[in-house]
Order: C-alpha cells, then sequence, then structure tokens
C-alpha cells in the first residue's frame, strides 16, 4: 500500500473522529446553555430576568437561596437546591434573578441552563466544568419524570456525582411544580405493580431527597398579587390611580381564573404597553 493511500486513510479517518474540542475560555459571558451532539456551552451575553427586588411574596425562599448562593460563590458548601410548587409563583424567576444580584460581586459566578431533555449528556458538561476557575451554578429548568423515564438516574451524575464526586465547583439548582419531581398517580402504580414495591418508589422519590435544600412556592392571596403589580409599577414609574389599578388588576386575574407572579408580570406588561411605558 503506497504512503499516498495510508495518508488519505488517515485523514478519513481523523473526519471520521475528530479530535475533542478544547474547553471553553467561559469568561465571555455570565451565562451558558449546555448543548450536546457536538457538545458545547454556548454563551448568553444577556440573561432575561428581572430583579431581585421585584419578586414579591416569596421573602423566605428568596433569602434562602440567596444566602447559599453567596456561599457557593465564596467557595464554601452549599447545597444543590429544588424549587417546587404552584405554578407561575417565580421559582425560575428566583433563580436567575440571585444570580443577577451577586453576579456584580462575584463574576466569576456562572449560571449553566441545562434542559431536561439532556441530563443524559449531564456527565460530559460535569467534566468540562470540573477543575474551571469559575463556579458554575447548573438550573433545569420545570423538571419532572413521566413513567418508564431513565432520565432520573443521568441526574444523580449531578446530585451525588458517582466515585468522583459532584464538581467541587458545581451546584445544581432545580424547578418543578412537584416536590418529589413525578405525578402522584406514578408513585401509587409502582407501589401497586412492583414486585418489590416498596423498593421502587424508593429509587424514585429519594431523587428529591438528594436536593439539601426544598423551597416551597405556594399560591398567593389577592393582597399579595396587587402588591406585585404595584411594585412594578413603582419599579418602571407607571402612574395610575390605586382604585383604577385594582379593580384592572382583579378583573385581569378573573379572566386568567386565577392569581400567581406570572399573572401579575402579564397584567403588567399589558398595563405598560396600554400606557406607552417601556420595560425591556
Amino acid at each position: 500500500m503506497s504512503d499516498d493511500t495510508l495518508e488519505r486513510i488517515a485523514a478519513a479517518l481523523e473526519r471520521m473522529s475528530p479530535a475533542p474540542r478544547p474547553a471553553p475560555a467561559l469568561d465571555d459571558a455570565p451565562a451558558y446553555m449546555w448543548q450536546p451532539d457536538p457538545d458545547r456551552l454556548v454563551a448568553v451575553p444577556r440573561v432575561s430576568r428581572v430583579a431581585l427586588d421585584l419578586l414579591v411574596g416569596i421573602d423566605r425562599a428568596r433569602d434562602t437561596l440567596l444566602a447559599n448562593t453567596r456561599r457557593f460563590a465564596q467557595g464554601l458548601p452549599a447545597n444543590n437546591a429544588l424549587l417546587w410548587g404552584a405554578r407561575g409563583m417565580g421559582k425560575s424567576s428566583l433563580v436567575k434573578a440571585v444570580h443577577g444580584a451577586l453576579e456584580p460581586e462575584f463574576p466569576q459566578l456562572k449560571i449553566v441552563e441545562v434542559q431536561r431533555e439532556d441530563l443524559q449528556s449531564i456527565d460530559r458538561c460535569l467534566q468540562l466544568l470540573r477543575g474551571a476557575p469559575q463556579r458554575f451554578v447548573l438550573f433545569c429548568d420545570d423538571l419532572s419524570f413521566g413513567h418508564d423515564d431513565a432520565h432520573y438516574k443521568s441526574l444523580k451524575a449531578v446530585l451525588d456525582g458517582g466515585i468522583e464526586g459532584r464538581p467541587e465547583n458545581v451546584v445544581l439548582y432545580a424547578t418543578s411544580n412537584r416536590r418529589h419531581l413525578m405525578p402522584r398517580d406514578m408513585i401509587e402504580n409502582e407501589r401497586s405493580t412492583a414486585i418489590s414495591p416498596s423498593e421502587a418508589v424508593e429509587e424514585k422519590v429519594s431523587l428529591s431527597d438528594r436536593f439539601g435544600l426544598w423551597l416551597g412556592f405556594h399560591p398567593c392571596d389577592q393582597d399579595a398579587f396587587l402588591s406585585m403589580i404595584r411594585g412594578y409599577c413603582d419599579a418602571f414609574d407607571l402612574r395610575i390611580d390605586e382604585a383604577r389599578l385594582r379593580a384592572e388588576a382583579i378583573e385581569w386575574q378573573a379572566t386568567r381564573g386565577g392569581r400567581s407572579g406570572r399573572v401579575a408580570w402579564q397584567f403588567f406588561t399589558d398595563l405598560a404597553g396600554r400606557k406607552g411605558v417601556k420595560i425591556g
């Protein structure tokens, strides 16, 4: 076989199995998104979030997560956190707002968003982050597991870290509408159909126990709902008569069939548009 032929074969093999990508610098942006196939961290120059002081009615969760994240940014021990509870009450907003509040003081604190469907590749993401000088909050939004869903096993790589352990510079914050990350009927089904019901349920339910912090979010009452909207009006200097604001806000929430932080923001967005006030 000629040297020319060998060179062509070697070149073809190199194209089929390219060299590993170099580790990213991770100083280009405050946030990144993990995307596998090929594995990469995509920079997010500007994070979509609200200011921490605009999140009303979740004071205990806010203070707890802020303190935990500050300790982590300082290189001190910190817990993984599960933010669970009512829809639209600011779980994901709080994670992003806490990072935004601490970023000026700790520029090496980064947030990395991981989609639930990409959890199976999370061990490769951890290898990229392990040993980097920055500190990373892995953020998985709206986390839940259904029947025959094995993604929860991949999540243990972050929570437990296997034989290597979780990287010292990584902590996981996840949000979910469910305290145990799976619907109640799935838990009951495991109990009724498994050969060893207690063990089958324990394997899945115990996943949430691996989070050191459980922060609950509950539906807000009318006073808290109105306080959220008034806070947005004050922050963006939107002037409106208090009685009119109250009447319009109550009518809006009635058409939506409920109250939450998300509904409050949607009402304020509509109000700001009608008043010609920019909020971007």
